[in-house]
């Protein structure tokens, strides 16, 4: 892999270009950049505007605590896909990790997802799964007979309005910084009680970290000399010669920024959330006990704290042991400066992002894809999936002149 190289001088030659260019070193881009050298022999120039590959599944290690920091906040990686997990496993092992979240409310500690012991827990009782369940449709039958306007009642009547008001109400609200009364009840179409103690966060048929973290992950992927990567490199800065300007219609290219930034924000700028983080140290080798903790209640402001030396429990000897980091995430609505996570997705969002694709499907020789070229949310296999069937069905007949 190339070291990052900022590209400046005269516009290229045909002989310059590759095969393809990727605009993005996520995981689609860099599942894209390893199949096509692999099933087609192409040359890949990769162009990244940050200064790492990856995008936000990167990761770095910390030296005062050892802990591998989640740059862009927690990733696991899960998945009951047999093409995802045979194909990732070519490039990293994972370990035994398996995911646990926990929730402060009231000073207390519960398990999520909301489970048979946090709803013991919750009413101080010793319910059976049946009736616990039965406890739980006596409550949501509080709306019985209406049809939920609101994330609010939409809420109430899934789960009832005790565990609703203590787990999900607050919590809510803090991440999209709106009372939930008045966000649409579409949010959210179910809220899943499981009526078991199975604390496990995800119901993935694998899931795991690698071994030697994300970055070494992605390194792999993309260990081949026919691809050359160029951090800090912005595709449409047009005082380089690598720009939009200067690639499309006579290189194929696949983009995965935002859809709205290729179009110059023509017809409006797609809504997103983004996610703060403030860092604290601490002079103790484990803070939380466990890598998250949410808080339900409104009187935090954060929604949820991040111990990352928690993710690697293997990994202890290598750790700082009278050290610990912890991020907290504050939620908030995007501007165009911020990184874009998680797409709001109203109605009107949907319906100006179908605009954007009807317009992408119009360039000659651009595939979109990602998270920002989709305006989807995506988790990690999600991607690779996705990245998978586009190369196999528009990119690779697209090097190959089929298209």
């Amino acid at each position: 892999m190339a070291e990052k190289v900022v590209a400046a001088g005269e516009p290229l030659t045909d002989d310059q270009l590759p095969d393809l260019v990727i605009v993005g070193a996520g995981l689609f881009g860099l599942t894209v950049a390893q199949q096509a050298v692999e099933k087609t022999g192409a040359r890949v120039v990769m162009l990244d505007v940050r200064d790492h590959i990856g995008g936000n599944a990167y990761s770095y290690f910390d030296k005062e605590t050892g802990a591998e920091i989640h740059k862009y906040g927690a990733h696991l990686f899960h998945t009951s896909s047999e093409v995802v997990w045979k194909y990732v496993n070519r490039f990293t092992t994972f370990t035994n990790y398996v995911h646990r979240v926990y929730t402060t409310h009231n000073g207390e500690v519960f398990p999520l997802p909301i489970n048979l012991g946090t709803v013991n827990q919750f009413f101080r009782a010793s319910y059976t799964p049946a009736e616990a369940k039965a406890l739980i449709d006596e409550q949501a039958g509080e709306l019985a007979g209406k049809d939920p306007q609101n994330l609010n009642d939409k809420g109430i009547s899934l789960i009832g309005r005790p565990l609703y008001e203590a787990f999900i109400k607050n919590y809510t609200a803090k991440q999209w910084q709106t009372d939930p009364t008045e966000l649409p009840a579409s949010i959210i179409s179910r809220l899943p009680v499981r009526f078991n103690y199975d604390s496990r966060y995800f119901k993935d048929t694998w899931e795991g970290l690698p071994t030697d973290g994300y970055t070494a992950w992605f390194e792999r992927m993309i260990d081949d000399p026919r691809i050359e990567v160029k951090l800090g490199v912005d595709f449409f800065d047009e005082s380089q010669p690598w720009n939009k300007s200067a690639l499309v219609g006579r290189v194929p290219v696949v983009y995965t920024g935002p859809i709205d930034r290729y179009f110059n924000y023509s017809h409006g700028e797609l809504k997103w959330r983004t996610v703060d983080f403030v860092e604290r140290r601490y002079d103790e080798g484990d803070h939380f006990g466990c890598p998250v903790m949410n808080f339900a209640d409104s009187d935090v402001p954060y929604t949820r704290a991040i111990e990352f030396k928690n993710f690697n429990p293997e990994r202890r000897a290598q750790q700082n042991p009278d050290k610990t980091v912890v991020w907290e995430e504050y939620s908030r609505f995007a501007s165009r400066e911020d990184e874009p996570y998680y797409p709001i997705n109203t109605e009107s969002d949907k319906s100006l992002y179908e605009t954007y694709s009807e317009l992408a499907d119009q360039e000659p020789n651009v595939v979109f894809g990602g998270r920002l070229g989709t305006y989807k949310y995506y988790d990690m296999h999600q991607v690779i999936a996705t990245a998978l069937a586009s190369f196999e069905r528009t990119i690779e007949p697209m090097l190959a002149g089929k298209e």
